[in-house]
């Protein structure tokens, strides 16, 4: 049976993850990003926002996920040595974290960024040998317990 862990017994408490993430990317198209030659648009203003939606639909993304009101949410896209970092910070005052709603808007901006980029990244076979993402995890983790009075 599947099924949504229980959590109506814990409390309610400020809870925040941050989940980072890297695509690698050519050095020609990571300069095409730079000057703003990108066919589709601008894939860091893009990726941002789309890491922004995706945290907000990560339950009908993830079977078990439970739907948590985000506080705040911030994804955070630049251009690296070696190609995109991202960074994605969620909170909410909830009983369950929100370690999956960073780890999922990190990895669809960086998924949006591999959209945008991939005929730049193509070889004659269409394949992407210069292209990688991944590690995507999670930096930090807080959970704020209620001050008793």
């Amino acid at each position: 049976m599947a099924q949504q862990r229980d959590v109506a017994g814990k409390p309610r408490v400020a809870r925040r993850a941050v989940a980072v993430g890297e695509l690698s990317l050519r050095p020609s198209t990571r300069s095409a990003i730079r000057r703003g030659r990108v066919d589709k648009g601008d894939p860091v203003a893009a990726a941002e926002l789309a890491g922004l939606l995706a945290m907000k639909r990560t339950p009908e993304l993830i079977p078990h996920c439970h739907s948590v009101a985000l506080t705040h949410s911030g994804v955070t896209v630049r251009v690296s040595s070696r190609g995109v970092r991202v960074r994605a910070e969620a909170s909410t005052v909830d009983r369950t974290g929100v370690e999956m709603e960073a780890l999922v808007g990190a990895s669809v901006a960086l998924l949006t960024v591999w959209d945008m980029v991939k005929y730049l990244e193509k070889d004659a076979r269409g394949l992407y040998p210069a292209t990688s993402l991944g590690p995507v995890r999670v930096e930090t983790k807080e959970k704020r317990l209620p001050e008793h009075r």
